[in-house]
């Protein structure tokens, strides 16, 4: 299926609705925000801000919601008040998305907005994203995953249309490894070593991990790090602000995220980077043939425990991806494992 068919799918699930939407400023929710502009009966974006966010995250969102003339709240919600999200454990990332999932849910029903939905895509399926399962437990509909867009055609549609959006959105507690508690001191640390290198490169993605006195800076442009000494500078620059140790991750941030499958004489495998829950999954699933407790059959697919999954009797790679898309959406992943 190509790309305006895609689309088309997505403004038809929208379309004569009162869409509420979690509303980031990236990608992902920024076209979701402007095929509802265009197709819903009325929209809302709904801003979580957690004070955990990229300098200018705030405003980018109000510039883009006024842009395509929508109604826009913003949610103060401050995260240090949260004992338990301070732990920082393995469960992190589903309880902050739960926390601001909760908030945006009550703000559209209060609203009147009794469609609200995500930006979640396809390829957030493959990675190793918790907080889907809270989009799942609360109903919010996920129109790019029923139309099977990936991270990589959503980026290419906002391009070819030039529709601006950020490209850097994450919480920056994601930068802190689990197990080791959030501080506001740690975030302050990271959000100020993030915007020097933001402001003296021509990186738009950048990512410093925070692991003590040891600090790895990710970047989604190594050259403009490399070239001209900048190395030298952005480590000189991050040890004064108390990393004993700078390091540069080599693999580039590469945000452009889809699904290719290794597919031969009608069958492939694909490793999923989590473990699956057998008994949420078999409920979302129309037919079972076979199962044992490590492992699920149904029409074509086997679904094992350990997140492996395979295909078989497949006719071509097309209908193998798109039946390996369509059992992503049912299965039931596992958190904190």
């Amino acid at each position: 299926m190509n790309l305006e068919n895609k689309i088309n799918i997505v403004e038809n699930i929208l379309r004569d609705k009162k869409v509420a939407i979690g509303f980031s400023g990236g990608a992902d929710s920024t076209l979701m925000a402007y095929l509802a502009s265009k197709a819903a009966k009325d929209t809302l974006a709904i801003t979580i801000d957690n004070h955990l966010l990229p300098t200018g995250f705030v405003e980018n969102t109000e510039r883009v919601a006024e842009s395509f003339g929508i109604r826009h709240e913003i949610i103060d919600i401050n995260f240090y008040d949260n004992e338990y999200f301070l732990l920082n454990d393995s469960k992190r990332c589903y309880n902050c998305r739960n926390l601001m999932y909760s908030k945006i849910e009550e703000v559209a029903h209060k609203n009147g907005f009794d469609f609200i939905c995500d930006g979640n895509n396809i390829s957030d399926l493959v990675i190793d994203r918790p907080g889907i399962l809270v989009t799942y437990n609360k109903g919010f509909k996920t129109p790019f995953i029923t139309a099977k867009l990936t991270s990589k055609e959503i980026h290419a549609y906002l391009n070819s249309n030039s529709i601006p959006y950020s490209r850097s959105t994450t919480c920056l507690a994601t930068r802190i490894p689990t197990n080791t508690r959030t501080t506001p001191e740690k975030i302050q640390r990271i959000s100020y070593c993030e915007d020097y290198i933001l402001s003296n490169t021509n990186c738009e993605i950048v990512k410093v991990r925070d692991n003590g006195k040891f600090g790895v800076v990710e970047v989604d442009n190594l050259n403009e790090i490399l070239s001209d000494h900048k190395f030298k500078q952005v480590n000189d620059e991050l040890k004064s602000q108390g990393f004993r140790k700078v390091a540069l991750n080599l693999s580039q941030i590469d945000d452009d995220e889809y699904i290719a499958l290794e597919f031969h004489e009608g069958s492939f495998s694909y490793q999923l980077p989590f473990t699956i829950n057998l008994e949420n999954t078999k409920k979302q699933l129309d037919e079972i043939e076979r199962e044992t407790t490590e492992k699920i059959e149904v029409e074509n697919i086997i679904i094992h425990e350990n997140g492996l999954i395979e295909g078989q009797d497949l006719e071509n790679y097309d209908i193998a991806l798109d039946t390996f898309m369509e059992i992503l959406s049912k299965l039931r992943r596992n958190i904190g494992d």
